[in-house]
């Protein structure tokens, strides 16, 4: 039996070399969890760490019966992260929360107040903590992103955010992919909605993003979120005689 599905939120937490977090998050997102507005859980997705993240996710997991994980055998990156989560979540929704605490795992209840009405429910961050220079970037790659794609979202890298889990399963993930969440649930005619959340500085480990993955690889990407848009194929089934519920 998937343990998830007895939950209703499943909330992805992939890492990669953030060993110097791990006890934060189990800090923050446990004491989380019983505050949650809906009955939640915790899911680690290790990308490969070369670092002592995996051991430290498994001691955690070990501690609290609400915390699960799944390690990949090699590093894929963040989208691969997310989609091996996904993947594996059988909750009807699923969160996201970047490893670095960036954004706090309290604000999850202000994206849940809204996810009965919205196919994904992500944060916009209010008062940035970042440097001005990466400020700069994201800016920059945001204005191009909603040039092309033409979702209206303000923030789509915001680390935390909310689906529904059958929708997040129709994905179609790419390298890059975690960029484009709000426009690939538009193509299955989700609805959308961005609420302010915090943000804060990180305290512990380094960021895994630079001058290529966070503007130079998002322009490209977006010329291959173009072509897959036109020949996207989205069908609802009407009847069938073979799935009983």
């Amino acid at each position: 039996m998937n343990k998830t599905s007895e939950y209703q939120l499943t909330i992805i937490v992939p890492v990669y070399n953030e060993e110097d977090n791990i006890s934060a998050l189990e800090e923050r997102l446990g004491g989380f969890l019983p505050k949650s507005l809906v009955k939640a859980c915790v899911l680690f997705v290790n990308d490969g760490s070369t670092d002592d993240s995996f051991r430290r996710i498994k001691s955690v997991c070990d501690a609290h019966e609400d915390f699960f994980y799944l390690s990949l055998l090699n590093n894929g990156g963040l989208s691969a992260a997310m989609k091996a989560g996904i993947d594996a979540a059988a909750s009807p929704y699923v969160g996201y929360i970047d490893a670095d605490l960036q954004t706090a795992p309290e604000d999850f209840n202000l994206l849940l107040a809204d996810i009965n009405d919205y196919e994904l429910v992500m944060g916009i961050r209010a008062n940035r903590k970042d440097s001005g220079f990466k400020k700069l970037q994201s800016k920059i790659a945001n204005g191009f992103r909603r040039m092309m794609t033409n979702d209206g979202v303000q923030d789509t890298g915001c680390p935390l955010k909310v689906m529904h889990t059958d929708y997040a399963k129709r994905i179609p993930f790419f390298t890059g992919m975690h960029r484009f969440l709000p426009a690939l649930i538009q193509l299955q005619h989700g609805r959308v909605k961005q609420v302010p959340v915090r943000h804060f500085p990180r305290t512990a480990g380094v960021s895994k993003y630079h001058l290529w993955n966070r503007l130079v690889a998002p322009f490209v990407d977006c010329f291959a979120y173009r072509w897959m848009r036109k020949r996207y194929i989205n069908y609802t089934v009407a009847q069938t005689n073979f799935i009983q519920k």
